[in-house]
This record gives structure tokens, C-alpha cells and sequence, in this order.
């Protein structure tokens, strides 16, 4: 059995990595583990300090290893690979390839096969707005604003495109359309409820993450 370890920003995205990405895994024989960033408990850190966590993953065995961050959270003082590059393309997609090309390139070169550079765009909580049918699912009309929902759905091409604009970011947005919200607890059951393959057909960039990550696996 392959071993995945999927280095998370924080616990939302370790329990989707938990609770929807590792059963998909398993059943293609790869076992995932989710840690959250060391340093900050969960929370983003500069890359070097984020780099010596992935280096030390990628020295336990053959491990192959990602992570699953937000690109709306990092900083420029962070200073990651081709980061002020790639704030020069104008395609959002082309951005994020670009920065996954110089972060693989940062890695010493023994370790970069088994590295899946990725960073989530803009916000995890983006990929829940591929299917507004699990909020109907889950949330009553009186608890959760569906037409809010729905306008962010149709406003952009992708829910990855969603902004990240602090009063308009996906998880801004559902904690103004959701009474209660918890991004922990309902953020992994949206994403179950709406299914992984619902949010690969609407999420691209996420979709070849996935991808990305069993050709790591079938080739290591």
C-alpha cells in the first residue's frame, strides 16, 4: 500500500482530507495521512518553515507528500518560490501552475518525484460551492440563505474563482449565508454530501491536484 501524507493548513482541511479524500484513496491502495502544519498548529507559515516539514515527510520512507493550503492566507514576506513571478500572470490557473513549477524545483532534487506541490485556490471552502444541492440537503431555508449560495455559484466560472476579497472569500460568504456555520464540522460533510467527484468536474485545478497525485503514486 502507497503512503500519502497531505500537509494541512489547518483542521478544516484535515478532516476533508480524513473523512472524503482517504476513502477515495484507499480504495485505489493508497493509505492518507493528514498532519496539520507543525509550526503554527494549523495556520500558514513562511515556505521555509513549511519546506523543512514537507523535506522531513519526503526523508519517512517513500512517502509521496502534498499539502492542501490557501492561497488567499499567503503573504509576500512568506516568500514563496516564483512568488512575485507569478503575481505578474494575469491567468489565475497559469498563476498557481507557475508556483507549483518553482516550489517542485525548491526541493532537493532526490526528493522532488515524490512531492506534489499545491496550494488551494483562493480558499478551501471554495470547492463546497460546486453543488448547491447539499446545502439543500443539509440546511433548511430558515438556516441557510440558499439564494446567496446559488448567486456565488453563477457569478464565476469555476467555484476555484470565487474571490478572495476578506468580505466576499468563500468562507465568508458561508459564514453570512449559514446560521451557526462551523467550517470544521460542516465543511467536511458539505464536500461528503456534494460528493468528490461533483466538486473534480467543477474544480480544475483541484481536479488535477487529485491526478497529480496518483501518477506520484503509481510511479514511486
Amino acid at each position: 500500500m502507497k503512503r500519502l501524507i497531505i500537509v494541512c493548513e489547518g483542521q478544516t482541511e484535515q478532516s476533508f482530507c480524513l473523512n472524503v479524500l482517504s476513502p477515495y484513496y484507499l480504495s485505489k491502495n493508497i493509505f492518507v495521512e493528514a498532519p496539520t502544519i507543525k509550526h503554527s498548529h494549523g495556520g500558514i507559515v513562511p515556505w521555509e518553515t513549511l519546506k523543512r516539514q514537507l523535506v522531513e515527510h519526503l526523508h519517512e520512507g517513500d512517502a509521496i507528500v502534498t499539502m492542501l493550503i490557501d492561497f488567499y492566507r499567503i503573504k509576500d514576506s512568506y516568500q514563496f518560490p516564483g512568488w512575485e513571478e507569478a503575481k505578474t500572470i494575469e491567468s489565475s490557473h497559469d498563476k498557481m501552475n507557475s508556483l507549483f513549477l518553482d516550489m517542485s524545483k525548491d526541493m532537493p532534487e532526490g526528493l522532488r518525484s515524490r512531492f506534489v506541490p499545491y496550494i488551494q485556490l483562493h480558499e478551501f471552502e471554495g470547492l463546497l460551492f460546486s453543488d448547491i444541492a447539499a446545502f439543500k440537503t443539509m440546511f433548511t431555508p430558515a438556516e441557510c440563505d440558499f439564494q446567496s449560495i446559488q448567486a456565488a455559484i453563477d457569478e464565476f466560472e469555476s467555484p476555484e474563482d470565487i474571490n478572495n476579497k476578506p468580505e466576499t472569500a468563500p468562507s465568508s460568504r458561508l459564514l453570512n449565508a449559514i446560521s451557526g456555520y462551523n467550517k470544521v464540522v460542516f465543511g467536511s460533510l458539505l464536500a461528503e454530501e456534494m460528493t468528490l467527484s461533483m466538486i473534480r468536474s467543477k474544480c480544475p485545478l483541484f481536479d488535477s491536484w487529485i491526478e497529480r497525485i496518483e501518477l506520484a503514486c503509481l510511479n514511486s
